[in-house]
């Protein structure tokens, strides 16, 4: 179980290992976007296509037949991120995060990316037994895992959200280091996400005495003090329901504690020094409560004071598609000590802000890989010569890359909304509509960027040709990561019926505060001749939706349900693109790209649940045909459905 492994080098001695050509520029540096460069570029491009017309022979030794992307400091690269903080941020604060940024950027590309690449080639292994045949269950992970979760602390990747030196700003403070880190963090991104929520979970709580010192270890600024968090929730039966789908039985022990018996059958980050679980408690006969209402919230230690497995079994790791670095592993509690922490039956109520934590850690990778994706895409189409040109130089090659882009735009704004709200949430500078708002917007954004992020990374793949395929490019690996988004912490289905409880629970009002905001941000924009078309179709798009939550209010239940997924994306579509990116360009000092981002947003279908609902798509003669669809020429076909 100890971390006591140390990785390997890699062979060919650079950063990482990949089939590109060799053959670098004068300055022995790559091509990078900062101030100052123009001259350089233009002169490399050129060298590349003096190099493709010369004799094979003559050409430098070391060219092979591909050019290697290379991307300099992140944050100085990302024009809209820069251009998001200087327009929110407060000056003083915006002077300090951004020399941290800027920092924290160069860290990243000089010693923090080659670590990453270091814990995807040197996954964790699982050690059951010993030599000897003595059963010792251990997870052993690579020295750079280890360093990450340094580096992590050092950098106040958890710690930032809670000291809130910044006050409201300091939540997005944190978003912007991890959405910068995600990237290149070989995977420690989603342990971070699970740490995250557990803070959350602990203040929330009022840090009550015997979880101060668990506070402090998830919130520190030392490595060596500095803990990571589990989040043990799912079981045999797996999925979402862990209402139905949790057997975990915890029994009270004389002194206050409880020993939790149950296996877990998906652990993340199962080398994690805590978790929070879920377990039913047992009355004196040992019956359990069923349901939702007979599950509580219970802290642990993954190990006691000698380093000992608390009454742990671990069964095998998870062979995954992606996220290969972190260990997700299959675990028997056997005895487990445990302490309670939520009020009897309200685990799951005591959950909910560790959700909205980690589903937002979601949308930070999400719109982290598809930003890493379309950097690389776009330094790779300024050396790669295809039909005598550079890609850069094909108008539909650009035209594919700049959809991606508009995409990523719409994504990261609401990100930034969401974070934004967050942070005056917690520092108590929130108003009732901003709640509701927040409470709406999570689950949106988390399944909508999960599904743009896995479009985009295939369509950025696809930007390299038949390199994109190429494991040691590292491409596939980002691809694979990405797929994840769309369903860890809630598949897209599940968090579009989460939506519709959001409408539920607030009668309704919550709609009227996001029309209203909506609304807020276009009249900002209505001075802006070249918004106009795009605050119409929004308008237009505003009221298209307006008029199917009326006509849905009379449909009945099963309507909604069937239009949860389209109502969900429209929400997702008018807010994120339209108002953000409306609200974005429309700044005194918006760039022509930033207009150019909102006017194509808009080019795509705003109100998707409103045009179904014409085509009749929710009634319920068509929910009977889905399944006849489906199922035709299946075994089940004969049968009831």
């Amino acid at each position: 179980w100890r971390s006591s492994a140390t990785c390997k080098p890699w062979q060919s001695g650079r950063f990482p290992p990949r089939v590109w050509e060799r053959r670098q520029p004068p300055s022995g540096k790559g091509i990078n976007t900062t101030a100052g460069q123009g001259q350089q570029v233009g002169a490399q491009e050129k060298q590349v296509l003096e190099d493709l017309e010369m004799p094979f022979a003559r050409r430098e030794t070391e060219t092979l037949f591909q050019e290697q992307p290379e991307t300099g400091n992140q944050y100085l690269e990302d024009a809209l991120l820069r251009s998001y903080l200087k327009t929110h941020l407060p000056p003083k604060v915006l002077e300090e995060v951004h020399q941290d940024l800027e920092r924290f950027g160069n860290r990243l590309l000089t010693k923090i990316k080659p670590l990453g690449w270091e814990c995807e080639l040197n996954p964790p292994v699982f050690r059951q037994y010993d030599a000897w045949g003595r059963r010792v269950d251990q997870i052993v992970t690579c020295s750079a895992w280890r360093k990450m979760k340094e580096i992590s602390a050092e950098e106040g990747l958890i710690a930032e959200a809670y000291e809130r030196r910044y006050s409201s700003w300091s939540r997005l403070h944190q978003a912007v280091k991890l959405y910068l880190f995600s990237s290149c963090s070989g995977g420690f991104n989603c342990p971070l996400a699970m740490t995250d929520g557990a803070a959350k979970v602990i203040e929330s709580l009022g840090i009550p005495g015997s979880l101060k010192n668990a506070f402090d270890h998830l919130t520190s600024r030392d490595p060596k003090k500095f803990w990571t968090s589990g989040q043990w929730m799912t079981e045999r039966r797996g999925g979402s329901d862990v209402a139905n789908g949790t057997e975990t039985v915890a029994r009270k022990q004389p002194d206050g504690t409880y020993r939790l018996y149950g296996f877990k059958w998906f652990t993340s980050a199962a080398d994690s020094d805590m978790t929070l679980t879920l377990a039913r408690i047992a009355d004196a006969e040992g019956h359990v409560k069923q349901g939702s209402s007979g599950l509580s919230l219970f802290f642990l230690k993954v190990r006691d004071e000698e380093g000992k497995l608390n009454s742990i079994q671990v069964q095998r790791l998870k062979d995954k598609l992606g996220t290969r670095q972190m260990a997700t592993a299959e675990l028997w509690l056997d005895g487990a000590k445990a302490e309670l922490i939520s009020a009897e039956g309200r685990g799951v109520a005591s959950i909910s802000n560790m959700l909205n934590i980690t589903r937002i850690h979601n949308v930070i990778g999400a719109v982290a890989s598809m930003r890493r994706m379309i950097s690389l895409s776009r330094e790779y189409a300024r050396r790669r010569v295809a039909f005598g040109k550079l890609l850069k130089d094909h108008p539909l090659h650009m035209q594919t890359i700049a959809r991606m882009e508009v995409q990523t735009r719409g994504a990261f704004l609401l990100l930034m909304e969401i974070v934004r709200l967050l942070g005056l949430v917690e520092t108590n500078m929130a108003s009732e509509q901003d709640q509701l708002l927040l409470r709406l917007l999570i689950p949106v954004a988390k399944l909508y960027t999960g599904k743009q992020a896995s479009a985009v990374a295939v369509e950025a793949m696809e930007s390299f040709g038949g390199q994109g395929y190429m494991e040691d490019t590292g491409l596939p690996v980002i691809l694979r990561d990405t797929l994840v988004l769309s369903i860890w912490e809630g598949t897209t289905n599940i968090l579009s019926l989460d939506v519709l409880r959001s409408l539920t629970k607030s009668q309704g009002q919550v709609m009227a505060v996001f029309f209203s905001t909506v609304q807020k941000k276009l009249e900002l924009a209505s001075s802006a001749a070249k918004l106009e078309p795009a605050v119409k179709q929004t308008q237009d798009a505003i009221s298209s939706l307006a008029r199917f939550t009326q006509a849905a209010g009379s449909k009945g239940a099963l309507t909604m349900e069937l239009a949860a997924r389209d109502f969900s994306y429209t929400l997702a579509r008018i807010y994120a693109g339209r108002a953000l990116l409306i609200e974005h360009a429309a700044r005194p000092d918006a760039s022509s790209t930033d207009i150019s981002a909102a006017r194509r947003w808009c080019h795509q279908e705003l109100c998707p649940v409103a045009t179904e609902l014409q085509n009749s798509s929710y009634e319920a003669e068509e929910a009977l045909m889905d399944s006849t669809l489906v199922y035709e020429g299946s075994p089940a076909c004969g049968s009831r459905l």
